[in-house]
């Protein structure tokens, strides 16, 4: 990704919303600035900044790492993010994906081209929590992904599978209006089975498809083995030899 022009961002012209969803498993400094960030105060409001600014550039660099198409970060000083300037094949400033005119065909490639790197973001810890055409960028050689203050650490936070789906949902959403053949598919579960279960890897081949386990399970069934249990521990318990006699 060329780094002849940096781009910087200041964190006054973020539009994010900091919930509290975004903040679980985060880690502050002490316990200080964690109860300043609660109270709100002018210092608080500081110590948050500074947290969100320090997601987004640690989940930059791991990215970046793991071979997810994100701008290079450089260096953040007093709320300024320095990072490569994402260009399209003529050296311009690349436009943001809702700007872009896609057919079919591309809005195919460009799906997919994204769920890979959604995968790969998850097999790195994170999910981006805020995913939409709105801050992806569609740079030479195919779309890029930006703004990353509030993504999350899947591992530490509850609302991780929440937030992976919609993230995929919004991707199918916005697609599907130039592919149909997406609106059907459930590559957000999909994704997140295959991360629960240990199975997802950078490469991974997705179907789209989920089975689903509708099996009911035979309450009446369970209770029989529950109350067959209870009487062979009785039967056991009446066949001991009396210890204390003895």
């Amino acid at each position: 990704m060329p780094s002849d022009a940096p781009r910087s961002k200041d964190a006054a012209q973020r539009s994010f919303k900091k919930s509290a969803s975004y903040q679980e498993g985060r880690k502050v400094k002490n316990s200080r600035q964690a109860r300043a960030m609660e109270k709100g105060s002018r210092y608080g409001r500081k110590m948050q900044e500074e947290v969100w600014q320090n997601a987004e550039v640690d989940a930059l660099y791991r990215l970046a790492s793991a071979g997810v198409r994100v701008p290079q970060p450089h260096i953040c000083f007093e709320g300024v993010l320095l990072m490569d300037l994402v260009v399209d094949a003529e050296g311009s400033p690349a436009p943001r994906l809702n700007d872009v005119e896609l057919d079919e065909d591309q809005a195919l490639e460009f799906h997919g081209m994204l769920l890979n790197q959604v995968v790969r973001m998850l097999c790195a810890g994170i999910v981006h929590g805020d995913l939409s055409e709105y801050n992806i960028l569609v740079g030479e050689g195919g779309p890029v992904i930006i703004d990353l203050p509030q993504a999350i650490d899947a591992a530490a936070n509850s609302t991780a599978a929440e937030m992976l789906e919609r993230d995929v949902i919004n991707l199918r959403t916005y697609f599907s209006t130039f592919a149909p053949a997406l609106r059907d598919t459930q590559f957000g579960k999909e994704i997140w089975g295959l991360y629960e279960g240990g199975l997802l890897t950078p490469e991974q081949v997705l179907t789209g498809q989920v089975v689903l386990d509708e099996h009911i399970a035979d309450v009446d069934a369970v209770l029989m083995a529950v109350e067959l249990a209870i009487k062979e521990n009785e039967i056991r318990q009446m066949c001991r030899p009396d210890v204390e006699a003895a």
